[in-house]
């Protein structure tokens, strides 16, 4: 099978598509035919070779978390769900694949995708959606009725934090850049700022939850604005995150880092959200496997408006 490989960090130059052995359905996994993945900044960093000690030092490396596609074989123990279900799902494992034509996938690590989606927009849901969730819902532990602030809210994960956000109850305000301040409107932003020219950070405007998805604010800049009991929640794993994590521990203003879990009841539940309107992927760009070198780089740019997809025939 064909599949995204490089053999030492560097640039998106350092990546090919190799044919590799066909990857087969162990226990409590399916074989699944890859038609769509979605790359993350998570790739980036690991190509660049940020976490050595994750993702471990041998190569050749995959590429790619996030995937759908239909089941091809069940492995042992499996009886669900049936060869050509439409699934998708995350590699919770940091030795990716999913830029590959078929992948081994954990059933316990995926769920049948929304029927009214395609497999790029199915794609599209989970690293981003299941961060979005889980950073609102279990690290902020955000109250009905809560003001959240979406830093970097145009983003892949951004766009699904507007609407999780809004479906649990929250009064939401975002930054991003002038071009997509309609956007965010649009995917229920109460109130849209343009970073460039409205302040992020303004101690006038409280909030409960600062959810920085750029990674560019730190706790000690946010926390005259959080609410007595706010909590500043970080998607980058910086040194300043981890130190403010611990000595916010037992205070009432917090610092927290999500670290996503994939997981088949949120997926279920974000599958169901997206069947019914509540969340609508925002595809970017759409890149051929052949072209995986230009779709990190698009990654890497920062600037993409929603997700970046791989298409994989």
């Amino acid at each position: 099978m064909k599949a995204a490989v490089y053999d030492r960090y560097g640039e998106p130059d350092v990546l090919q598509i190799r044919d590799v052995p066909v990857s087969r359905a162990g226990r409590n996994q399916v074989l699944v035919r890859v038609r769509a993945a979605a790359l993350n900044p998570k790739d980036v960093l690991i190509r660049r070779g940020k976490f050595p000690l994750l993702d471990g030092l041998t190569f050749p490396k995959r590429v790619g978390y996030d995937w759908s596609g239909e089941v091809r074989a069940l492995g042992p123990g499996v009886s669900w769900p049936p060869v050509g279900a439409r699934v998708f799902g995350m590699i919770q494992a940091w030795t990716a694949g999913a830029c590959s034509e078929y992948l081994a996938a954990n059933v316990s690590e995926l769920a049948l995708a929304p029927e009214n989606l395609s497999f790029e927009q199915a794609a599209a849901l989970p690293l981003a959606s299941l961060t979005a969730l889980q950073a609102l819902r279990d690290v902020a532990r955000m109250p009905a009725g809560a003001h959240v602030t979406i830093h970097g809210a145009s983003g892949g994960v951004g766009v699904f934090a507007i609407a999780i956000a809004k479906q649990l109850g929250a009064h939401v305000t975002t930054t991003s850049s002038d071009g997509n301040l309609a956007l965010c409107r649009s995917l229920g932003a109460d109130v849209a700022l343009d970073y460039r020219q409205d302040r992020v950070v303004d101690p006038e405007r409280r909030c409960d939850v600062f959810f920085d998805v750029y990674g560019n604010q730190s706790f000690q800049q946010v926390q005259p604005m959080l609410s007595a009991q706010g909590t500043y929640v970080s998607t980058v794993p910086k040194r300043h995150v981890f130190v403010r994590w611990a000595t916010t521990a037992l205070s009432r203003q917090r610092c927290r880092l999500v670290i996503v879990h994939s997981r088949a009841k949120d997926l279920s539940l974000l599958a169901t959200w997206a069947e019914s309107g509540i969340l609508k992927p925002v595809i970017d760009s759409r890149f051929s496997l052949a072209d995986i070198r230009e779709a990190q780089a698009r990654v890497e740019t920062r600037r993409a408006r929603g997700k970046v997809i791989v298409t994989i025939d």
